[in-house]
């Protein structure tokens, strides 16, 4: 008999989720078509952060003279070189092992802050875009305040978080369809989905509610079935919650190749544009070409390693350091527009590289030498 009221129970429950779902479903691409109305109105903005103009230089010209260049062909060769042979020295030398695994072990007790870190790493930006009117990237100067300030609160406030990500998510998928350069802040997407993956944590609005639904005899929970739902929700997606930080990198890591390739290599016009603005020769007396291709080519091998999971530590502790740099050197550099690239970053310090990574496969190699070793010494 209780397993037969427990089990319409369950079927009960499940229907509801489905038609919160479908609701949540609606409710999206509703908000989609009205952003879609909105932002097709024509509006005017920089193409850049820093800089309205750029060199008239094709892209084409620029590589092949570029890449022909013993002057710049050489630093460049002899970059990549010593950064191969240093990650070669590390894997066969294992200088610090140690110090590693204390390391990993530290990142690790910051786990549960994840879901808040990602909140606050999305929801703060989405507050600064709707005040300072732009949408999402400040490339693009729509002002869409109170859907973003709406949308930033409700994250930092951790409330309704999964449904919320996934309505900025759809909101950034159709400004981006409008205005390709929102590519610039490709991490939304990683971002987004790995907060509907991992929920709100706490501290956070809806981890109060579910403990007070969930007390014993408390009227809230008698009005309250959102939360109960909720927790069915959370143990269909809880198998998949391990591919966040998958997700994450990957996003952060498009991220940086869009920056390097498409936003440099691509368009070297408004790359030599930041670099005579800032009067960058002057701080390393190199030709501007140099310049631009050194740093579009050093954010392409650092996105293509997170992709694929290479050293992510490593990689996102670079990222963070060149984040920093770019926030001194480039005093014009709006902040906000990095906060969501800091957050990625941060949280493949605490996570690693998660399933799907070449980091595991050399995980696994220095573990059985480890273990060789342990052997031939027994």
């Amino acid at each position: 008999m209780n397993d037969a009221r427990r089990s319409r129970r369950g079927k009960a429950r499940s229907s509801v989720l489905d038609g919160l779902l479908s609701l949540a479903l609606t409710l999206t691409l509703l908000l989609s078509l009205a952003l879609a109305t909105i932002l097709s109105r024509p509006v005017s903005a920089h193409e850049e952060y820093v800089v309205d103009e750029e060199h008239d230089v094709s892209a084409l010209e620029f590589l092949v003279d570029g890449l022909t260049d013993p002057v710049v062909v050489g630093p460049l060769a002899l970059g990549a070189l010593v950064v191969t042979l240093a990650m070669v020295a590390y894997l066969r030398v294992n200088p610090v092992p140690n110090d590693v695994a204390a390391f990993r072990t530290a990142m690790r007790e910051y786990t549960e802050f994840v879901p808040w870190l990602l909140r606050i790493s999305f929801g703060i930006p989405l507050v600064g875009a709707g005040f300072a009117g732009y949408f999402i990237s400040p490339s693009v100067a729509v002002d869409a305040r109170l859907l973003q300030v709406a949308l930033g609160f409700l994250l930092l406030f951790g409330l309704a978080t999964r449904l919320v990500a996934l309505v900025t998510l759809a909101a950034y998928l159709v400004g981006l369809v409008v205005w390709p350069t929102l590519l610039l802040q490709f991490e939304f997407v990683g971002g987004l989905l790995a907060i509907a993956l991992v929920g709100s944590g706490r501290p956070s609005a809806d981890h109060v509610l579910q403990r007070v639904a969930g007390g014993p005899g408390t009227e809230y929970g008698r009005i309250d079935r959102v939360h109960d739902v909720a927790q069915v929700f959370q143990s269909r997606i809880d198998p998949y919650v391990v591919y966040a930080p998958t997700i994450a990198r990957v996003g952060l890591g498009l991220t940086f190749i869009t920056l390097g390739v498409g936003q440099k290599l691509l368009r070297p016009g408004i790359a030599l544009a930041v670099v005579d603005r800032y009067d960058l020769t002057s701080v390393v007396p190199v030709p501007a070409e140099l310049w631009v291709f050194g740093a579009g080519f050093t954010e392409a091998a650092l996105g293509l390693a997170l992709v694929v999971g290479l050293f992510t530590r490593a990689s996102a502790a670079v990222a963070i350091a060149m984040f920093s740099l770019t926030l001194f050197a480039l005093p014009d550099d709006p902040v906000l527009a990095h906060v969501s690239l800091f957050g990625m970053a941060s949280l493949l310090l605490i996570t690693g590289a998660g399933p799907y990574a070449v980091d595991n496969r050399l995980q696994a190699v220095e573990s059985k030498l480890e273990d060789a070793v342990t052997s031939t010494a027994g």
